[in-house]
């Protein structure tokens, strides 16, 4: 048995396994049955890459022919990568089962009425601080002495005599 005829026999069993395995009702089942099919693909992108051969950089004295093809390894490795993101989500799917089925009937909804009244609580005491705030605003706006309605006047008299004076002292 050649080397090759190993690989395809490992190949083989993978993707058997891996398959029968992913045909079962528990997600772990499938998780794993999913490991296996992908590194059964990798495998097959191995072997369709033909012969090994020279490392893939072309340099002097190194013939085009006889370097090795480096897509087969770029699809390699983007085989693993994708295979190692599923692979998180189904292990997030496989916890979220596990933590909907260890909360019984209650199911997926959780109690938040502390949290709730903890900030109507908060939303309360916001509401009371700038009722106080702008009674003690509107208390001093009362309490002032200051008169507001003749000031626009004053200012603007006084802007016409400034004004008046600049033009004097460029004479």
């Amino acid at each position: 048995m050649t080397a090759s005829l190993t690989l395809v026999v490992l190949m083989a069993v993978l993707f058997g396994a891996g398959i029968s395995v992913m045909l079962e009702r528990s997600l772990t089942r499938v998780l794993i049955g999913f490991l296996l099919v992908g590194n059964a693909v990798n495998i097959l992108i191995y072997l369709m890459s033909g012969t090994p051969g020279l490392a893939p950089i072309l340099g002097e004295g190194v013939d085009a022919d006889e370097i090795s093809d480096p897509l087969p390894q770029a699809f390699v490795l983007t085989a693993i990568v994708i295979n190692l993101g599923i692979t998180a989500f189904m292990l997030a799917l496989i916890y979220r089962s596990w933590w909907l089925a260890k909360l019984g009937a209650k199911g997926d909804l959780v109690d938040d009425e502390a949290e709730l009244a903890e900030d109507a609580e908060e939303t309360a005491d916001l509401i009371r601080s700038s009722a106080a705030d702008d009674e003690a605003i509107q208390s001093l706006i009362e309490a002032s002495d200051e008169e507001f309605d003749g000031i626009d006047d004053e200012l603007e008299r006084e802007a016409s005599t400034r004004d008046a004076d600049d033009e004097e002292a460029r004479r």
